[in-house]
C-alpha cells in the first residue's frame, strides 16, 4: 500500500470513529422520518376532510376556531393543504410550547389538537436535526458530523477501488459463506460502494440546510457563478399606514396569494411578526412538495404586496435550493424516491457499525500459534 493510501486509511478510520455515533443517529432517524406522511395518513383520520363546493374559510376564521378552544395561545401562521385535507393552525404559548390544531377549512371545526413536543415524528425530526440539543449547538454537531460523513464517503471510495482487475468481482459481491469478519468487511465495503453516490446527495442536501456557506455554494454553482440578490433579499418596510385595514391582515395576505397563485395546492400564510419587518408567505404548486413555490412579502401594517417572487422567474440556483428538502427526502421522485432514500439511510446507519467492527476485528485478531521446532533426538 502506498504512503498516500495509508494516510487516507488512517484518516478514514479516525474520522469514522469520531463521527460514527452522530452519523448512526442522523441516518436511522432519517430513515424513520422518510415515510412519516404515509404513516400519518394511515393512522391520523383527522388529516382528511370532505371537499366542499364552497371556498375555504380565511385564515383568521381558522385561527379563531383554534384560539376559542385553547385560550392563552397565539397563532403565527396557518397552512392550507390539498382540497381534501384539513388545514394546520400553528399555535404557541408564553413558555415556548408548540401546538397544532387540525381544522376543517370549509367549516372551521377543530378535528384534532396536538402538543408537538409529544408528537413522535416531531421528536424524530428534532433528533435528526439537533440531537435534542439546543438548536445552536445541535445544528453544529450534526452539521460537522455530516460533513465528516461526506469525507468518509470519498475516502471510502478511494480505499475500495480495486487495484487489480481480478479483484473487481470480489469488490462488488458479498461472500455470505465466509467467516463473520469477512461478511462484515464485505457489508461495509460493498454496500458502502453501491450507496455512496445517493448517500452523498442526501448528505450534501442536509449540509445545505445546516450551513449557509454550503447553501450559497450550491446556489452559485447552479447559476454558473452569477448571483441574483433580488430573489434572495426581503424588501424594506418604509411606508406607514394612514388608516386601519378593513380586514384582518392575514386574510388580506391570503386573498392576494389566492389571486396571485390560483392553482397552488398548499399555502403557508403567516401573520406579521413586527411593524418593521415584512410578513412572508409561500404558495406551493403541489401539496406536500416544497419545490415550485411562489413567495410573497407583505407590508406588516397595510397588507399591500411589497414583493412577489414567482417560481417561473427564479434562477436555476434558487429553484435548486427550493427543491433541496424534496431531494433530501427522496420525495421529489415520488414513492420510488422515498424507498431509495429509506434504504440508503438504513445502509448509511450500518456503515459506522460495520466499520467499527472491522477496526475491532483487526485489533483483536486471534494470533496464530507458531509451529514448534522438532527437538533434536539425543543419543543414549
Amino acid at each position: 500500500m502506498t504512503p498516500l493510501k495509508q494516510a487516507i486509511r488512517k484518516l478514514h478510520l479516525w474520522l469514522g470513529l469520531a463521527s460514527g455515533l452522530v452519523v448512526f443517529i442522523v441516518s436511522i432517524t432519517g430513515a424513520i422520518f422518510t415515510f412519516q406522511e404515509e404513516i400519518r395518513e394511515a393512522t391520523e383520520p383527522w388529516l382528511k376532510v370532505p371537499v366542499a363546493a364552497t371556498p375555504a374559510l380565511p385564515p383568521s376564521r381558522l385561527q379563531a376556531a383554534m384560539l376559542r378552544n385553547h385560550p392563552g395561545l397565539t397563532s403565527p401562521w396557518v397552512m392550507y393543504m390539498a382540497p381534501d385535507r384539513s388545514a394546520l393552525v400553528y399555535g404557541t404559548d408564553k413558555a415556548g410550547g408548540s401546538y397544532a390544531a387540525f381544522v376543517d377549512p370549509y367549516t372551521g371545526q377543530e378535528l384534532h389538537y396536538k402538543d408537538l413536543k409529544r408528537d413522535f415524528f416531531t421528536i424524530v425530526q428534532e433528533i435528526h436535526m439537533y440531537l435534542l440539543l439546543p438548536v445552536a449547538v445541535g445544528e453544529w454537531v450534526v452539521g460537522i458530523g455530516v460533513l465528516i460523513f461526506v469525507v468518509m464517503l470519498i475516502t471510502g471510495m478511494v480505499l475500495w477501488w480495486p487495484k487489480r482487475k481480478k479483484d473487481r468481482h470480489r469488490s462488488f459481491t458479498i461472500k455470505w459463506n465466509g467467516r463473520w469478519r469477512r461478511v462484515n468487511y464485505d457489508l461495509h465495503n460493498v454496500l458502502g460502494f453501491y450507496t455512496a453516490s445517493i448517500a452523498l446527495i442526501i448528505a450534501l442536501t442536509g449540509l445545505v440546510m445546516s450551513f449557509e456557506w454550503v447553501n450559497n455554494s450550491v446556489y452559485l454553482t447552479a447559476n454558473m457563478g452569477s448571483s441574483f440578490p433580488e430573489e434572495k433579499m426581503p424588501p424594506k418596510v418604509t411606508a406607514q399606514p394612514v388608516s386601519t385595514p378593513s380586514l384582518p391582515l392575514i386574510d388580506q395576505f391570503y386573498a392576494q396569494i389566492r389571486r396571485g397563485s390560483p392553482t397552488a395546492q398548499m399555502l403557508y400564510v403567516a401573520a406579521p411578526v413586527a411593524p418593521d419587518q415584512p410578513a412572508y408567505s409561500i404558495a406551493y404548486r403541489t401539496s406536500l412538495l416544497y419545490s415550485h413555490r411562489d413567495e410573497y412579502y407583505f407590508h406588516p401594517t397595510t397588507g399591500e404586496v411589497l414583493k412577489a417572487i414567482p417560481d417561473a422567474g427564479k434562477s436555476r440556483g434558487q429553484k435548486l435550493i427550493d427543491a433541496n428538502y424534496d431531494i433530501h427526502t427522496g420525495q421529489i421522485l415520488g414513492l420510488g424516491g422515498k424507498i431509495i432514500a429509506f434504504l440508503v439511510s438504513l445502509i448509511s446507519a450500518s456503515l459506522p457499525v460495520t466499520g467499527t467492527l472491522v477496526w475491532w476485528g483487526k485489533r483483536n485478531k486471534p494470533k496464530k500459534e507458531k509451529p514448534r521446532r522438532p527437538q533434536p533426538v539425543q543419543a543414549v
